[in-house]
């Protein structure tokens, strides 16, 4: 190869977790590594930071981010960055569901028994499906067990109308199915391929009895993803460049030229050339930096859509949830997590996080009526809130949280190589086999 490319360098543009776990394992291959990420820090859409608030300084999670036991590529790089002890993970699925229309609670969790048996004693409890409902849900399960995920023709349709097809009524697809699906696709089921909706009950319920137990960071996640990942980076070599951007990636004799630009640069600027070249950006901004020829059709990539998350964040003067997280019923309120500990709170109270998936209705809204809206429903859904002082109130918004996991979309998501030897795609919106989540990021690096 010509000295215009060196053969042992690569360069990794994106420091989401896509961008992390490439940039690791080239070190591990022996590749002389450089990392060009635009933001100040790490981690992609995984982040937090720190916001001045009524009640004092708070570290804030950008949203709420989970995994499951069934994440081992993530779970991998947590122990990979020594940061396990950071995070905290279920011995055994536990999810409590509250309906603010009867007032009763349920759980969804699990039995230390055999898959399916592992989840028939709660779904024979489940107070919010009537005994016709629960039965009927088990026959689906099971069916769903029976498909074949490698089946192109599961994303030809949505999850919804194999529910329907399956006996599911609409109380049923809202108390379980999107319980579960809108959290995990960021879709509602009428908007989700059957093929994605299938990989997460499949992996994630019906796969082994531990595989849906639930973890999440007992800090903010910069200390994971950005500080702990740095320092991970660091030891092994990888050359950090944050604030700074990739503006092109031109081929060039055994290799390529990636122009860069960022303020800590000399000049401004600089050029690498490199052997090898990983594009962990988001669909849109790879499409820019491909050169021709890399993908038959990249018009593709601007097909897959995106759908928003919005995280609504409260703090009470005093305690008003005692379970870490809780799922609402008959409320606009999906999920609420308890960030109290992690957050740094000082001054007593509790930090809820609210996390809305498939916002595309809210995820404008302005912050004083989202205020009007969920602060009655959180008194609905936690009646000791009817009492509680409001300290604080913000929202944070992500409009391009994940890809749009619709039917079809199977057919729009690139492999990680293109046709130009040495230059590679990687991020959770590339065909991993999974929904935009971490692992799939991780899995994708």
């Amino acid at each position: 190869m010509s000295r215009a490319a060196e053969p042992w360098r690569a360069v990794v543009v994106g420091g989401g977790l896509a961008g992390i776990t490439a940039a690791l394992r080239l070190a591990d291959a022996g590749a002389e590594v450089v990392l060009a990420e635009g933001r100040p820090r790490l981690g992609g859409l995984a982040f937090s930071f720190q916001r001045e608030t009524a009640v004092g300084p708070l570290w804030v999670d950008n949203g709420q981010h989970v995994f499951l036991r069934c994440c081992t590529a993530y779970r991998g790089l947590l122990q990979r960055l020594g940061v396990t002890d950071q995070v905290e993970l279920q011995p055994r699925l536990r999810v409590p569901v509250r309906d603010v229309a009867t007032g009763r609670d349920g759980v969804i969790g699990r039995d230390r028994l055999p898959v399916p048996l592992h989840l028939t004693r709660s779904l024979v409890s489940y107070p919010h499906l009537s005994l016709a409902e629960r039965a009927a849900t088990g026959r689906a399960a099971l069916a769903l067990r029976g498909l074949r995920l490698d089946d192109p023709a599961l994303d030809d349709r949505s999850f919804a109308d194999w529910l329907a097809e399956h006996g599911q009524s609409p109380r049923a697809v809202e108390a379980l199915w999107d319980l579960v699906g809108v959290a995990t696709l960021n879709a509602t089921a009428e908007q989700a391929s059957l093929a994605l909706a299938a990989m997460v009950f499949k992996t994630g319920l019906l796969s082994d009895p531990g595989a849906s137990d639930i973890g999440f960071a007992k800090v903010p996640l910069g200390r994971l993803h950005d500080a702990a990942a740095r320092a991970a980076l660091e030891r092994a070599g990888v050359r950090v460049l944050l604030r700074t951007r990739a503006t092109s990636v031109v081929p060039e004799a055994g290799g390529y030229r990636v122009e860069l630009t960022g303020e800590r640069l000399d000049g401004g600027a600089e050029s690498v050339t490199a052997g090898a070249v990983v594009l962990a950006v988001p669909q849109e901004a790879a499409a820019g930096l491909l050169p021709a020829g890399a993908l038959d059709e990249p018009e593709r990539l601007a097909k897959l859509g995106h759908a928003p998350i919005l995280n609504v964040h409260v703090v009470y003067d005093r305690k008003v949830l005692d379970e870490p997280f809780l799922a609402g019923l008959g409320t606009p309120v999906q999920w609420v997590f308890d960030r109290t500990a992690h957050s740094g709170l000082r001054t007593g109270g509790q930090y809820l996080a609210l996390s809305q998936s498939a916002a595309q209705d809210e995820i404008d809204l302005p912050v004083a009526e989202l205020r009007r809206r969920y602060l009655p429903e959180l008194e609905r859904l936690l009646p000791r809130a009817r009492e509680a002082v409001v300290a604080e109130f913000f929202v944070t918004r992500e409009r391009t949280a994940t890809f749009a996991p619709s039917p079809g979309t199977a057919a729009l998501r690139p492999g990680p190589e293109t046709a130009l030897p040495g230059l590679y795609l990687a991020g959770a919106w590339t065909a991993t086999g999974w929904p935009a989540t971490m692992e799939g990021a991780v899995r994708s690096g």
